[in-house]
């Protein structure tokens, strides 16, 4: 995220605002001023991704590598708009620059040394249609423009759409996603490490059944990472 002259300008002319408490950005603060940066609720799931509280989430379910999330998240919390503006409000530059910031928080750590591939999480035709994009593959992009890995948005589709997970109980949530994705290129991720990306992770439902259909392709590892993770 260099700046260069021109967005200098632009920042003298039409000063940008910070998303979340709107104070005005420096030139080389891309989306967050530097005072909400230190006071985000992040995770330390990136210092041990192979064993957290996310990560406990998948184990037996598929076969999972490593897991993490960049910030713990609340619907009901001043960091919200984080996720529901790129998902809600058609902010797609926010979508990829968060994407970035996730990278950048977990490059230090090595986490994408292994990784073959990223894949976004699908939202079905109709949600595509409505939003006019997938915010799961605005994430991904941001992660791949830091770390240079491919994203594949056409391995894997969500063949179906019920209902919003958002009010369902854990059960339900997991019965709403029954049978919802479909693997349409198994030879493209035939023995590879994918990377799984979500925006936020609750029960991992819809991760977990999007998992299990890609771990039909033989020799595949999956490691899941996501913007927010949300607290039991």
């Amino acid at each position: 995220m260099k700046t260069s002259l021109l967005s200098n300008l632009l920042d003298l002319l039409s000063p940008r605002q910070c998303e979340i408490c709107d104070g005005r950005l420096a030139p080389e603060e891309p989306l967050l001023c530097a005072s909400c940066m230190k006071e985000l609720p992040v995770t330390p799931f990136r210092e041990s991704p192979y064993d957290n509280d996310m990560a406990r989430h998948f184990w037996g379910q598929f076969p999972i590598e490593k897991a993490s999330a960049w910030v713990f998240f609340n619907s009901h919390s001043y960091i919200s708009p984080l996720v529901y503006d790129p998902k809600y409000h058609s902010k797609r530059e926010q979508g990829e620059m968060i994407g970035e910031l996730i990278a950048q928080y977990h490059q230090p750590f090595h986490f994408f040394d292994d990784i073959d591939m990223i894949i976004p999480l699908p939202i079905s035709m109709k949600r595509s249609w409505q939003r006019g994009y997938n915010q799961s593959n605005l994430l991904a992009c941001g992660i791949s423009r830091e770390t240079g890995i491919i994203v594949d948005n056409e391995v894997v589709r969500r063949n179906t759409f019920v209902k919003s997970q958002t009010h369902l109980s854990p059960t339900e949530r997991r019965e709403n996603v029954r049978g919802a994705f479909q693997l349409t290129s198994e030879e493209r991720i035939i023995g590879k490490h994918l990377l799984l990306v979500d925006d936020v992770v609750t029960t991992g439902a819809t991760v977990i059944a999007c998992a299990q259909e890609l771990a039909k392709a033989k020799g595949v590892r999956i490691s899941v990472l996501s913007a927010g993770f949300t607290k039991d």
